[in-house]
């Protein structure tokens, strides 16, 4: 009899030195427990076809289809002959395979009308969808090839045919025969679930779970392994987080009350513009939060232009009036730049102590940057230090390189900033008790993603924009169908510079040079052109479309200073068209910008054209925002920008990006430089489970805040949300 398996025990040993080896480089699995997590990706019914039709190009697949018929010619460059199989799904959709060389053998084997699951690359010959020398295994009766061997075939002998996640080295029927080598002697875990929550929410036992979604006997004890399954993951996550909300609560803070007669009051009645309902109610919220004696972790999420920075400079006068100092992290310079010019330009005299013609009551607003000089470094860091700059604004360079607070009370994280332990231990050891901390994002958050992601945090919504904001019109512009569709995009932007407005141009590539993280690799895996790139396109447009007009360029890879003085340029009106990539996609506010083209839109994500475009229309005139793209019509691509061209509504455009993505990245999956159990969860589809997870997780919580009654518990937890991710949801 064989030793019993557990999840730590090599897969080595189970299924042979070879296999393991395969197992390990290919999909990096190692352990019987890893093996046992890999979960397939989908499940075929015997006689029910795969739709070919929606397979892409370049895609490697596993398709289930049924061979129609064979052809054999002589090849015209070399001897021998090729085979062609080609195999339905029975809606129309046909693969055609092809088999290089003399293998009679193959052609008696893949008889018309035989069902089979066919792996490979997907490629197109002469409009035809195919795929090379693939592998394959035949279902029903035994075939003559190496391909079509029993023990595979034991693999499917149930109605329910697991497909998973595989390589080309290791075809979905290798990994289904070595799941069977290892369940037939796997001894499960304990089961982490505690029983109580086990029996109220009618779940099977882990083992039983493990065992059916591999091989199921039942479509209902598929539904029902998987949902336990899911409950796992759900759990931990929700544990985890409801853990670092209950700790955070018995850290001490300095409250921050509001202070009658203030900067604060003083900053309201120099506004130039009445608040909004949402600012207002929001702001008190914060204001409630700041003056516990607890840290408040709040997420303020709002559209583009919805007002966020009023209420978090707000927040950071309360912090000033009650003798602290506030910080704000920003992702790029330009960004942290721009934030010091408008909130000096908001402040005004209250901005300006111990200059000519300050307020009696004032504080300073001080920019803390990498690229600073030597001598304004020093300045800024003695302003900092001594507590005359209660406004501090800067990137993650603020967190380090000697940068001393008198007296740290709140730090703002603006839009992208991932903020995580190391940064939060090294705020921390910069103030005397732990900070209170106010995220922000402009990309709105489903709600299942909130309470997943952000859930340690108090989450608030602006959901109304202020008055003045005009309306931004969003078209697709089909540059490969409709080339005078893009020639009448260039003539509508020169009409807006023509009545006094300004206008964005965007690419997804910097150009010549490295790569860096605002730009994808050149070429993709299936051939297409590299996408367009901003110092190739500027000059284009120069002596092209745009000739004539002041062009300014602004990318990531331009000295700091160079970036801020374009970009002063372009808000003082000295420049008519801005050709930038991403680096605007955030925080960068010019009223008079109008127009928006973003080319090759179909390389950006649903929320990153979303942002884009929240970059015009910020003033009293009416934002154009044209999409082009040379996707064809019903790509997905195309029905991508469809979907943002139709609508301006943020949280529908959120649902839509968490639908095409790939929800690991929400959770953090792709993050982590760790393999994560993470696999079933869909933030979409299960809202309502996530949700009774987290009720289940405060009540375990209260009662047990170390799962020291729960040690299994505790051990899944550790395992499904390890160091890297528990890092990962830390960060907001």
């Amino acid at each position: 009899m064989s030793e019993p398996a557990t999840v730590d025990t090599p897969l080595k040993k189970l299924v042979g030195d070879k296999t393991a080896k395969a197992l390990a480089s290919h999909l990096d699995l190692h352990t019987a427990g890893d093996l046992v997590y890999h979960f397939p990706r989908r499940y075929d019914e015997r006689g029910e076809h795969t739709d070919i039709r929606a397979l892409d190009v370049g895609e490697q697949v596993t398709v289930m289809a049924q061979v129609q018929r064979t052809t054999v010619r002589p090849m015209r460059q070399r001897r021998g002959n090729l085979l062609e199989v080609t195999v339905g799904d029975g809606s129309g959709g046909v693969l055609t395979l092809t088999f290089f060389g003399n293998q009679a053998w193959r052609e008696r084997e893949l008889r018309p009308g035989r069902w089979g699951l066919f792996a490979g690359k997907v490629t197109e010959f002469r409009s035809k969808r195919q795929l090379n020398g693939p592998e394959y295994v035949l279902l029903g009766e035994g075939g003559d090839g190496e391909a079509a061997l029993s023990d595979d075939i034991e693999e499917f002998a149930g109605a329910l045919i697991p497909v998973y996640p595989a390589a080309a080295a290791v075809p979905t029927w290798v990994i289904a025969r070595c799941v069977r080598v290892v369940l037939d002697t796997f001894t499960p875990p304990d089961d982490p679930l505690p029983g109580g929550v086990r029996a109220s929410r009618k779940l099977v036992g882990l083992g039983a779970a493990l065992t059916e979604i591999h091989r199921p006997s039942s479509k209902e004890a598929l539904h029902q392994a998987r949902r336990r399954l899911k409950w796992d993951e759900a759990f931990a996550v929700q544990v985890t987080l409801v853990q670092r909300k209950h700790r955070a609560a018995d850290w001490p803070a300095r409250p921050r009350p509001p202070r009658p007669g203030g900067l604060l009051e003083a900053f309201d009645a120099r506004l130039p513009y009445e608040l909004t309902a949402g600012q207002r109610d929001v702001g008190v919220e914060i204001a409630a939060d700041l003056a516990t004696p607890h840290p408040m972790h709040r997420l303020l999420q709002g559209e583009v232009g919805s007002g966020k920075t009023v209420v978090a400079l707000r927040a950071m006068l309360q912090v000033v009036d009650a003798g602290g100092q506030a910080a704000l992290l920003a992702p790029t310079e330009v960004l942290a730049a721009q934030h010091r010019r408008g909130m000096l330009d908001l402040l005004g005299p209250l901005g300006q102590a111990g200059e000519l013609g300050s307020a009696e009551h004032a504080t300073r607003v001080e920019l803390v940057t990498g690229s600073l000089g030597a001598a304004a470094r020093r300045r800024a860091l003695g302003e900092v230090a001594s507590g005359a700059a209660g406004i501090v604004l800067g990137t993650h360079a603020l967190l380090y390189e000697g940068v001393d607070f008198a007296d740290l009370g709140l730090v703002v994280v603006d839009e992208q900033h991932r903020f995580g332990v190391e940064q939060r231990d090294a705020l921390r050891a910069k103030a005397d008790q732990p900070p209170h901390v106010l995220v922000m994002t402009a990309t709105p958050i489903p709600r299942t993603v909130a309470m997943t992601v952000y859930g340690d945090l108090e989450v608030s919504t602006l959901s109304q924009l202020p008055r003045g904001r005009s309306p931004i019109a969003s078209h697709v512009v089909p540059a490969a169908e409709k080339p005078a569709y893009l020639d009448r995009a260039w003539r509508r932007l020169r009409e807006e510079v023509a009545a006094g407005h300004q206008a964005y141009v965007v690419c997804p590539r910097i150009g010549d040079g490295p790569t860096s993280d605002e730009e994808p690799p050149p070429e993709d895996d299936n051939g297409r052109r590299p996408p367009l790139a901003v110092t190739e396109v500027a000059p284009l447009l120069a002596e092209g479309p745009l000739h004539g007009l002041r062009i300014g360029v602004l990318h990531g890879r331009l000295p700091a200073d160079e970036k801020d003085a374009v970009m002063r340029s372009f808000a003082a009106g000295d420049l008519d068209v801005l050709v930038a990539t991403t680096v605007i996609e955030v925080g960068v506010d010019v009223p008079n910008a109008t127009v928006m083209i973003v080319l090759d839109a179909d390389r950006f994500g649903v929320s990153q054209l979303h942002q884009l475009r929240g970059r015009v229309g910020r003033g009293a005139a009416a934002g154009l925002c044209l999409l082009v793209s040379e996707a064809a019509e019903g790509s997905s691509a195309r029905e991508r920008l469809d979907a943002v061209a139709s609508t301006s509504d943020g949280f529908k455009l959120a649902e839509l990006d968490l639908e095409q993505r790939r929800e690991g990245d929400v959770l953090g999956a792709t993050q982590s430089g760790h393999r994560s159990h993470l696999r079933l969860l869909s933030l979409r589809r299960d809202a309502d489970l996530i949700r009774d997870a987290r009720a289940e997780a405060i009540t375990l919580i209260e009662a047990d805040p170390e799962l020291a009654r729960s040690p299994a518990l505790a051990a899944s937890v550790a395992a499904l949300v390890d160091e890297d991710r528990a890092e990962y949801l830390e960060k907001g």
